[in-house]
């Protein structure tokens, strides 16, 4: 066999502007809001340091800051939660129908569709019935009259509103991600295990889930991280009310940053999101990492 011997020169040549792209794109933003989160800057004039009194308003004096957070924390639970979904339904996919790519892929259109036109969408459906709200109307047209709601501007269950949306947008992508997770898995081991008397239930516990354990690994990191960075549907739909009911951490920086022109403060409040994601990922990993020593 034929083995190409290439110089570290060569490979450091292809490597490095990809790498240097990478660190501009990444990196360097991260340092220069860390840098900005010492400053009392409004994002145009001069800027006076403040050291880290920013991070002690955000975490002892913001009456925002902290619920913000839970719900962002609640956002990424929710969200975790639909891949076992995600999981079963790619399995009966796999299990019950016989060329399954076509619902796959309807599954996944709401995916596509841009969030503005979904939120547009959801809010139309969430109206008061006398605004043409269809969930409303179809409780009244049930005689439920006592379950209508004002469904994103009652505080107490706005959020759970949005939560919502975002379990139906992306219920599609996680399926599609399980499924192409099953579809590379062997058919000899069912074959094999259906010769020993291990089918159903039983084999997708003592197959399909450890087998597929990297592949849900990558749709948990992908549901928490991108709900902990949750932004474009809270602010199409509530843009964080009714009185900030709804904002979470994203929304809370961006009305800081821009709005009340504190950008050093929201500088702060990104450097507290980057952390937290970087300390969400560092344990999803360490405990999938255990996850597959166990059924290895």
């Amino acid at each position: 066999m034929n083995v190409l011997r290439v110089s570290k020169w060569t490979i450091a040549m292809f490597v490095l502007p990809c790498l240097l792209i990478y660190i501009s794109l990444v990196f360097v933003p991260i340092l220069v809001s860390l840098y900005s989160g010492l400053l009392d800057w409004n994002g145009i004039g001069d800027s006076t340091f403040l050291g880290l009194k920013n991070f002690q308003t955000l975490l002892f004096a913001d009456p925002v800051f902290w619920p913000s957070v839970r719900r962002t924390w609640m956002f990424a639970i929710f969200s975790m939660a639909e891949i076992p979904v995600a999981l079963g339904v790619a399995i009966l996919l796999n299990r019950f129908i016989k060329k399954p790519n076509f619902l796959v892929s309807s599954y996944f259109l709401p995916v596509i569709l841009s969030v503005v036109i979904i939120g547009q969408l959801w809010k139309t459906i969430y109206n008061p019935a006398a605004m043409g709200g269809m969930l409303n109307q179809v409780l009244d047209m049930l005689n439920l009259h006592g379950w209508t709601r004002s469904w994103l501007t009652d505080p107490k269950i706005a959020m759970y509103s949005l939560y919502f949306v975002a379990l139906w947008q992306y219920l599609g992508y996680h399926t599609l991600i399980q499924f192409t997770g099953i579809q590379n898995i062997p058919a000899d081991i069912y074959e094999a295990a259906r010769i020993d008397g291990a089918e159903g239930l039983k084999a997708d516990w003592h197959i399909t889930f450890p087998m597929n354990i990297p592949i849900f690994k990558i749709s948990i990191v992908l549901a928490f991280i991108g709900s902990l960075q949750a932004f474009d549907m809270v602010m199409v739909m509530t843009a964080g009310g009714p009185a900030h009911a709804t904002d979470v951490i994203s929304t809370h920086m961006y009305n800081m940053s821009f709005l009340s022109m504190k950008y050093g403060y929201g500088s702060a409040i990104a450097a507290f999101l980057v952390g937290m994601c970087l300390i969400a990922t560092v344990i999803i990993n360490a405990v999938f990492n255990r996850l597959e020593r166990r059924f290895s």
